[in-house]
């Protein structure tokens, strides 16, 4: 087997191997923070491999190709138009497959994220410089500094504006972020499935207290939710009836008209 044979087997099988791990494990994902997760181990996973194949075809021709003597002149072998074609552009279609397959699986994992669930809960959210308000439609309100308060296990979709300049909301627990823009109602939605507290951030530059605009997304279970947001209304005492009002004022009357003595 001569050396051209090694290196094109070692490309060709190198490429396989890419296409074969971009699609290991792809499938439609109810959950599409999971699924972007997945899709970025793919496009890591593509990238690494691309590295390796190009870094053992360098090396081989570092020690294939090397000058053994002072005065040694290399010269490369000739090739067709069609043999010249063939090297440049089928390894270039083979890596680029792996990563159009991954690009459409972006787009489509894309479409799918910006279409609302329904029963979905909706939060309004307000950006400003430099902070966020967090308005969940019964009155109650909440800021960055106390955080964005959602139900365990119930998709939440963000209504979002801004009050001033471009601001970009980013939860990256959740892989999801979009600009909110003056004039313009922008939106997102996730799905906080398990309890606990994950960072968000402003990403987009709007001024000298850009890095405040953080805060925690606080995911508490659903029953401990409804309970803060529409907690029960105080005891007020009852008001005694109309008659039984009269029968107690009657009492004490009788007795002071009772005559002394008696």
């Amino acid at each position: 087997m001569n050396k051209r044979s090694i290196l094109l087997g070692t490309v060709a099988a190198a490429s396989l191997f890419a296409i074969g791990a971009g699609d290991a494990g792809a499938g439609a994902l109810n959950d599409h923070t999971e699924h972007w997760k997945e899709l970025w181990g793919h496009v890591l996973l593509d990238i690494g491999g691309i590295g390796v194949v190009f870094g053992l075809v360098a090396s081989y021709f570092l020690v294939s190709y090397r000058r053994t003597r002072d005065d040694e002149v290399g010269k490369g072998p000739k090739f067709s138009f069609a043999q010249s074609m063939a090297w440049a552009l089928i390894p270039a279609f083979v890596f680029m497959a792996d990563d159009f397959y991954l690009a459409a699986s972006g787009w489509k994992l894309w479409n799918d994220q910006r279409i609302v669930p329904e029963g979905a809960m909706e939060v309004k959210l307000t950006g400003r410089m430099w902070s966020w308000d967090f308005d969940y439609g019964n009155g109650k309100v909440t800021t960055n500094e106390e955080g964005l308060i959602v139900p365990q296990g119930k998709p939440v979709v963000m209504r979002m504006k801004s009050e001033d300049a471009v601001h970009s909301f980013f939860i990256p627990e959740y892989r999801i972020k979009e600009d909110l823009m003056p004039g313009r109602v922008t939106y997102l939605w996730f799905l906080p499935k398990d309890t606990g507290e994950y960072v968000f951030t402003c990403t987009e530059f709007c001024g000298t207290n850009h890095s405040n605009m953080w805060g925690k997304v606080k995911v508490i279970p659903a029953a401990e939710f409804d309970a803060w947001l529409n907690p029960p209304a105080p005891e007020v005492a009852a008001a005694p009836a109309e008659g039984e009002a009269m029968a107690e004022g009657a009492a004490p009357a009788a007795e002071a008209a009772a005559p002394a003595g008696h």
